[in-house]
C-alpha cells in the first residue's frame, strides 16, 4: 500500500481521519484526497468501554481534517451486529463535538482483512498485532472510501 508523508497530510486542506471503532480501542488513520492515499496512525485505547475524547481532540486539532470517516460494521447478511450501534452512536458524537461531517463506510471484513495482512504477509508476532491491527483497519477504511471519493 502506498504510504503518504504525515507532514504533507498537514499541509493540505483535504486531509481526512479514519476510525475503526471498537469498544476497548480504535484504530485511526490519516489520508487525503489530492494523493487518494491513506496511511495507518495511531491506536487509541478507550477508557471503561468509552473513547478517549481528548487523545482524538489532540488528533482533530493536529491534523486538521476536514471529515471524518468511520467504519461500520454489519453481520455478513447485511444486518447490524450488537456493536453496530455503538458504532452509530460514536459517529454521531463526532459529528456533534468536532462540527465536521461524518461519513460511514461498511468495514466488515476490515479488521480480518488488517489481522490477515499483518500475520500472514507481514509475519507481525501476535502480540504486536493486537497493537497495530486496528491503525491498519482504520487505513483499510479510509482508502476504501477514498477510492470511493474519488470515482
Amino acid at each position: 500500500m502506498a504510504k503518504i508523508d504525515p507532514l504533507a497530510a498537514k499541509l493540505t486542506a483535504t486531509t481526512y481521519l479514519g476510525f475503526d471503532f471498537g469498544n476497548k480501542k480504535i484504530g485511526v488513520a490519516v489520508g487525503q484526497t489530492t494523493t487518494q492515499t491513506a496511511s495507518p496512525l495511531q491506536t487509541i485505547r478507550s477508557i471503561n468501554q468509552t473513547p478517549n475524547w481528548e487523545i482524538i481532540s489532540q488528533l482533530i486539532k493536529e491534523w486538521q481534517p476536514i471529515g471524518l470517516v468511520v467504519g461500520i460494521s454489519k453481520q455478513q447478511n447485511g444486518e447490524e451486529n450488537p456493536v453496530t450501534p455503538r458504532m452509530r452512536k460514536f459517529c454521531r458524537q463526532l459529528e456533534g463535538r468536532y462540527q465536521l461531517p461524518v461519513y460511514q463506510v461498511d468495514e466488515t471484513l476490515s479488521t480480518f482483512e488488517a489481522k490477515q495482512l499483518l500475520f500472514d504477509d507481514l509475519h507481525v508476532s501476535a502480540g504486536k498485532l493486537w497493537d497495530v491491527q486496528d491503525q491498519l483497519a482504520a487505513q483499510l477504511i479510509l482508502q476504501s472510501w477514498l477510492n470511493d471519493y474519488s470515482a
